[in-house]
């Protein structure tokens, strides 16, 4: 199977964009991946906002990058676009840094009004960055994520359907049929 880089983009720890990315890790590890958790908001800030490209976490970022087949960006939307934290990281990556790789961008938010920040901000950044495919993202509300005092998570049925539905065509543009057994 493939090896997934799951990217949070929240500056938070406690975010729900945050949390439901680890959510997701979970289905996308029982579907026999591994994958590698990297929240953004734990690289030094010293090295994200001074550009410092030879910084030992910088320099890691980077290697998680180019070991993925594939990459999981989720980001909460401030501002109708990513997070800042998440620019950060992706203005310190190589150009190329996507070349060969299967991504999926997510986002939360609390209103509709931002969905489309995953194809108008998001989308065009990765593409621009050699991704070989950058399939269909989804936007949750953040009223549709519940986080309980253990640290659970419940997605709302018809968001949690709706998630599941994006991440298992994540997982299948990951491991593509060839087209010799399909044929078959």
């Amino acid at each position: 199977m493939a090896t997934v880089l799951s990217v949070s983009g929240s500056p938070s720890a406690a975010s729900r964009t945050n949390r439901l990315l680890r959510h997701l890790d979970r289905r996308l590890a029982a579907q026999g991946h591994e994958v590698v958790p990297l929240d953004v908001r734990t690289l030094p800030a010293e090295a994200l906002l001074g550009a410092d490209f030879r910084h030992p976490a910088v320099v890691g970022a980077t290697e998680l990058f180019a070991r993925a087949d594939g990459v999981v960006v989720g980001t909460p939307v401030y501002k109708a676009s990513y997070s800042g934290v998440l620019k950060a990281l992706l203005d310190l990556l190589p150009q190329y840094a996507l070349t060969g790789k299967t991504v999926l961008p997510l986002a939360t938010g609390g209103s509709t009004a931002h969905v489309l920040a995953i194809d108008y901000a998001l989308r065009p950044v990765l593409a621009s960055m050699g991704a070989a495919h950058v399939v269909q993202g989804w936007f949750t509300l953040d009223k549709d994520i519940t986080v309980h005092e253990d640290g659970t998570l419940t997605v709302a049925p018809a968001a949690g359907e709706a998630l599941a539905q994006v991440v298992d065509r994540f997982s299948a543009a990951l491991n593509p049929v060839p087209a010799l057994a399909a044929a078959s």
